[in-house]
C-alpha cells in the first residue's frame, strides 16, 4: 500500500471539520480553512475531503438537496435533513439493532451497511430563526 505524505492542509481541513457539528458542505469547508490557508484552492478542498472519505476518516452525504455534506464523525448514526434550510444534523438516537440482517433477509444481494436520513423541519426553522 502506498504510504500517504502528511499535508497541513490535509490536517487543517480534517481539523476544522471535526470541530463542526453542522455537517458543512465542501464550499463551507473552502470558506473556513481559508482563514489559515488564504491561497488554498477549492480544488485542494475537494481532493482531500475525498480522499479523507475514501481512506474512512469522514463521512460523504448525499442528502438529496444536491450537494454533499461531510461530517467527521464515522460511528454508526442517522441524520435529519431541514426541508427548508438544508441543515444536516446528528439525531441522537442509536442504531436500530439487526436492521442490516433484516435487509439482509429480504434480499438475495449481500447487505454490508445502510444509511438513514430523516426529513423534516429543524428546531430553527421551526422558532423562525433562518432565513430559508
Amino acid at each position: 500500500m502506498k504510504t500517504l505524505k502528511h499535508s497541513r492542509q490535509r490536517e487543517s481541513i480534517k481539523m476544522c471539520l471535526m470541530g463542526r457539528k453542522d455537517h458543512p458542505t465542501a464550499d463551507a469547508l473552502y470558506a473556513s480553512i481559508r482563514e489559515e490557508y488564504p491561497r488554498i484552492s477549492l480544488g485542494t478542498v475537494y481532493r482531500n475531503l475525498n480522499l479523507l472519505v475514501e481512506l474512512g476518516e469522514i463521512q460523504k452525504l448525499t442528502c438529496g438537496d444536491g450537494k454533499d455534506h461531510f461530517d467527521a464523525d464515522t460511528s454508526p448514526h442517522y441524520h435529519l435533513v431541514c426541508r427548508r434550510c438544508d441543515a444536516v444534523s446528528d439525531l441522537p438516537l442509536p442504531p436500530v439493532p439487526g436492521l442490516d440482517e433484516q435487509a439482509q433477509a429480504c434480499t438475495d444481494g449481500c447487505i454490508d451497511s445502510h444509511a438513514i436520513y430523516f426529513y423534516g423541519t429543524c428546531a430553527e426553522c421551526l422558532a423562525g430563526k433562518q432565513l430559508n
